[in-house]
């Protein structure tokens, strides 16, 4: 009887705990959206979007020196977004006549479908038509990428090495600290979790928060060029913008489709005679120095390299401003 009585009090218990935890997890997962910064929102007042497919693209496109003829279009990484770029943005116009940045589908300010199979080819062709849409699709462009952004630009210019009409004619790549060799490339615990989670991987986007994000996305930077918290908020206002946290395991299968399409890929950058180059910082633990650069300069022999301070790491565009630009700004100009 005293046995029964104490397994009725803690059913009653029990229930009581789930009666009290469903209003506060619909409370949790309901919490909006962050505000946006002054600066960040300068950055969507300031920039226009286009449609694609039914679907809305967030861009940026400056008017820098007038005159020349070069424009550069700047591919962003995985997860955040063309804001990634705002620290050099400014020196490039000072070199460009167009500088030109996209979010892509499922980041930023863009549209973030779901459900919804995001794939490398996809965000490839999205660049294409924006230029279309600009009345660029004849002239010739230069590629600035980084992380993800590097992965798309190797479909870029697989697309312009097969010679296909309507398709962008690259006149240099330059890439930065991204996984362009599955076999040397080291995700972080949360994106393995989310892209191999299966029935997990819903579950875990709507319970990512602020905390777990920045405490994710910290170790890429180096010790001494850490975001601030008001720089990781934009990040996560970008993220959470479109309810964009619960995409973020769609969009994380290009690790998967890297894999698929190696040969595709690895081989375009290998193949053609364009200029390319390479700005590195190498503290990067997802592109872990040598093995990274080794593998790179083997199969890349004709490619230029610039390595930052050791200090710096994978995202270096906001890490050393001034010695990425310094190190594209020297690119560009060698030829």
């Amino acid at each position: 009887m005293v046995r029964r009585d104490r397994l009725r009090r803690m059913r009653e218990w029990w229930v009581q705990v789930g009666l009290l935890a469903v209003p506060l997890l619909a409370a949790y997962l309901h919490i909006p959206p962050p505000q946006l910064s002054p600066a960040l929102h300068s950055w969507k007042s300031s920039g226009k979007f286009f449609t694609y497919k039914g679907l809305r693209i967030f861009y940026q496109d400056s008017v820098g020196v007038v005159g020349s003829p070069e424009i550069v279009v700047l591919l962003h990484g995985f997860p955040t977004s063309s804001y990634d770029w705002y620290k050099i943005w400014e020196g490039l116009t000072l070199r460009f006549h167009r500088v030109i940045a996209l979010d892509f589908l499922g980041f930023g300010f863009s549209d973030k479908p779901r459900p919804h199979h995001y794939s490398i080819f996809e965000q490839a062709s999205i660049v294409e038509s924006l230029l279309r849409h600009l009345g660029l699709q004849n002239r010739r462009i230069n590629l600035l990428s980084h992380d993800y952004g590097d992965i798309v630009a190797q479909e870029l210019l697989y697309r312009y090495k097969q010679n296909r009409s309507g398709r962008l004619t690259i006149k240099s790549l330059c890439l930065s600290n991204g996984g362009i060799f599955p076999e040397t490339h080291r995700p972080l615990l949360l994106q393995k979790l989310l892209k191999d989670g299966g029935v997990l991987s819903p579950i875990l986007t709507r319970l990512m928060n602020f905390f777990v994000f920045s405490r994710g996305l910290t170790p890429v930077f180096g010790p001494y060029t850490r975001p601030s918290e008001s720089e990781l908020w934009d990040m996560w206002a970008g993220i959470r913008n479109n309810d964009g946290n619960l995409v973020i395991d769609s969009l994380l299968q290009y690790i998967n489709q890297r894999k698929k399409f190696r040969r595709r890929w690895v081989g375009a950058l290998a193949s053609v005679t364009i200029p390319i180059h390479f700005i590195y910082g190498p503290m990067d633990p997802v592109n872990p120095y040598p093995e990274f650069l080794e593998l790179y300069r083997k199969t890349l022999p004709r490619s230029t390299v610039s390595i930052l301070d050791d200090h710096i790491s994978h995202y270096p565009q906001l890490e050393d401003p001034m010695g990425f630009l310094n190190a594209y700004m020297g690119f560009i100009n060698s030829f």
